[in-house]
């Protein structure tokens, strides 16, 4: 097929790569000239495992492109979809601006049938608005080409987004028409090893199962850091109940680790466009709100439990920091528990030397220029260098090369023997072994 791709950012991206390594000719939309110059070179814009590889290949195959507007396609398009971002505007709704500026340039392109795919994430009713956009754009063209809008919102995890994308749990399609539902059928066949995973559903019911799910598994997280909290009160260690109620069926055991609060684009956004649906529609989210005031409480845990160590003064302290990505295997930093973290430790005047796998420029680019000049904030090359004379390691993202570290060159780098455990990813009983002092989340 030939497929378009409006967006080029972490979803359009992903999604163009992959359709293009089964096969179909792919051109990716992006009003960012400097980052459809990058691609065309094969620089990623994001780090995310195996993609880079993808894009290249498939670049030199001739089967994935990159331009800057819609009047650089020159074949009609079988499929386009709509991967722009979805922000949160100041009242917590999602801001539509870009999707439905998409939709305008879509009535002002297409001269024939397509399907017009909505992966970006929307509320419920928003594909109706694309779909009278368009059609405004047609007629005013005076086209008569009929068009078919439906929603397929993605499901990618950062970090493992391709692996999610070629092998999925689920593949949810919203539509209303059989010629649509043929077409989304062959585009999605070569990954459809078990047809069962495919869920055809209306329009409207597909939007709100992108919210729901993302709701539902914040809260799962929100629920198990508030547990946290009420054993560490209680000397009790939240490990062993995370284990207790994991092996129930009913419960299971993903989402249920307790930590120092979510982040990233989706489950913050997404929690607060469902709350602004919610209040919309005369229903008190009361639920939604407690699952994100847990997450701002929760980002603040760490600072605290600074604080009760070595006071509200850090002047003399120095801060290791291991891991600023809001999870591993991203170089995402949006709203992720790093940013609290430091903000907190230089408000009370700590030195920090802080190290991620792959975050780092993103860091650079994004924290105030105040903090690296005046030298409150050090980016160091290796998780060790973190170390030397630091008062205490605060772990904030649980990469791999985090979880077995040197504890005898920990020792002889540090100043003093101290680790604040932001994803429990260390035994207490080893640390107190080891002659460290441990604090970590719901640990008793």
């Amino acid at each position: 097929m030939n497929i378009t791709v409006i967006g080029a950012g972490y979803v359009g991206l992903v999604t163009g790569a992959c359709f293009a390594e089964l096969g179909n000719h792919v051109t990716c939309v992006d009003v960012n000239k400097q980052k459809v110059a990058h691609l065309i070179k094969g620089i990623m814009p994001i780090y995310e495992p195996g993609l880079e590889t993808m894009v290249t290949s498939n670049l030199a195959e001739g089967r994935l492109h990159f331009v800057t507007s819609l009047d650089e396609i020159t074949e009609e398009s079988d499929v386009i979809f709509i991967a722009v971002g979805t922000p949160s505007d100041q009242d917590g709704a999602a801001d539509m601006q870009y999707v439905l500026k998409a939709a305008k340039n879509i009535g002002a392109h297409i001269k024939n049938y397509c399907v017009i795919v909505d992966k970006s994430t929307v509320p419920v009713g928003v594909a109706d608005q694309v779909k009278q956009i368009i059609q405004d754009g047609l007629k005013k063209r005076k086209i008569k080409a009929k068009i078919d809008v439906v929603s397929n919102p993605e499901f990618l995890r950062e970090g493992a987004a391709i692996e999610d994308f070629m092998h999925p749990d689920r593949i949810i399609i919203g539509l209303t028409s059989n010629k649509a539902k043929s077409i989304m059928l062959e585009l999605y066949n070569p990954i459809l090893r078990n047809p069962e995973k495919i869920y055809f559903m209306n329009v409207k019911d597909a939007e709100m199962t992108k919210y729901v799910a993302n709701a539902m598994l914040a809260t799962k997280i929100s629920f198990m850091n508030e547990m946290a909290g009420l054993c560490d009160r209680m000397g009790v260690d939240v490990e062993n109940v995370r284990l207790g109620i994991g092996s129930d069926s009913r419960i299971g055991n993903s989402f249920i680790y307790p930590g120092c609060g979510y982040g990233g684009s989706c489950f913050p956004k997404d929690v607060k466009a469902l709350i602004k649906m919610a209040e919309i529609n005369g229903v008190d989210p009361l639920v939604l709100r407690a699952v994100e005031e847990r997450n701002y409480h929760q980002k603040h845990v760490l600072p605290q439990k600074i604080f009760s160590k070595f006071g509200m003064d850090l002047s003399d302290i120095k801060i290791a920091v291991w891991g600023l990505s809001f999870k591993p295997g991203t170089d995402d930093m949006r709203e992720a528990s790093s940013l609290v973290l430091l903000e907190k430790l230089i408000e009370h005047k700590a030195t920090v030397y802080a190290y991620d796998p792959v975050a780092m420029p993103v860091a650079q680019r994004i924290l105030p220029p105040e903090w690296f000049k005046s030298k409150k904030i050090n980016l160091v090359e290796h998780q060790y260098a973190a170390l030397k004379d630091a008062n205490a390691l605060v772990l904030v993202t649980e990469w791999k090369p985090f979880c077995y570290p040197d504890m005898n060159a920990m020792k002889t780098l540090m100043r003093q023997p101290v680790i604040f455990d932001g994803r429990n990813q260390y035994d207490p009983k080893k640390m107190k072994d080891e002659q460290f002092e441990y604090y970590g989340i719901g640990r008793g």
